[in-house]
């Protein structure tokens, strides 16, 4: 992998990490586009570039985690789940489902049409829990196990727990800054451990390409994090669900 080519997934990253669009599945497909070797460090890259887009999490919540303690505990307790089914399932994902872009087009077109009928069912329904820390143990920990579902490389874990924090009776915007917060140690874990097993084994060069994807990755997710909490104020993510079916078509059509 080049410089560029990591400039490209570091843009693709930084834009779809906190969308209802699954930025592991454009990753994968993106990386498909540029003819670039499914191996054992693309695969750690599609994994380790997200910690980029998580620092601009961190740099923008961090009040929100380091002073509100009802935060932090309700985002641990949903953390739990989820590292628990990624620490059990971490071959089953790295080995075999990020080297299948069948895998992704049917977790994206399933994904998506899931976003349109839980909208249809709960979009238009106004949530009870307005804050954060409103939010309860026992909810916060579904939405892990929503969460959870994302080890699926194309399911989405933004869209996983916006949805299951929507169908849990949580206000939108609330839901979409849980969904931030709780990427920073769901992402700093999986990133984590998959560099310990593999780090060693990456040259110079590697080590470089994934440097300039995690500084590209932080600067887009920036802009796409205050893009989507505009967003959400007027509307809804049908526009995300349709995409999604959408770019499965053209795929398949086109690639």
């Amino acid at each position: 992998m080049g410089l560029i080519e990591a400039f490209i997934l570091g843009v693709v990253e930084g834009f779809s990490e906190f969308l209802p669009i699954s930025s592991t599945g454009h990753l994968i497909l993106t990386a498909r586009l540029l003819g670039l070797t499914p191996g054992n460090f693309l695969k750690s890259f599609e994994i380790a570039i997200q910690c980029g887009a998580i620092l601009a999490v961190v740099v923008l919540y961090w009040r929100d985690l380091m002073i509100n303690r009802l935060v932090l505990a309700r985002v641990i307790c949903a953390f739990i789940p989820t590292g628990m089914v990624g620490f059990f399932l971490y071959k089953l994902v790295k080995n075999y489902l990020l080297e299948s872009a069948n895998v992704v087009l049917g977790a994206l077109a399933l994904g998506g049409l899931a976003i349109i009928v839980m909208e249809y069912l709960f979009g238009r329904k106004g949530g009870k829990v307005k804050k954060m820390e409103d939010i309860s143990y026992g909810q916060a920990f579904l939405i892990g196990v929503f969460q959870s579902l994302a080890v699926i490389p194309g399911v989405s874990r933004s869209a996983a727990t916006i949805l299951g924090g929507l169908s849990l009776g949580i206000e939108r915007k609330t839901i979409v800054e849980f969904s931030f917060v709780l990427a920073i140690p769901t992402m700093i874990a999986a990133t984590g451990y998959d560099l310990s097993k593999n780090i060693q084994y990456f040259t110079l060069g590697e080590l470089k390409a994934l440097c300039v994807g995690l500084g590209v990755s932080f600067m887009v997710a920036w802009l796409s994090i205050k893009f989507l909490l505009r967003f959400i104020q007027t509307h809804t993510f049908l526009p995300f669900g349709l995409y999604r079916i959408l770019l499965c078509l053209a795929w398949v059509l086109f690639v």
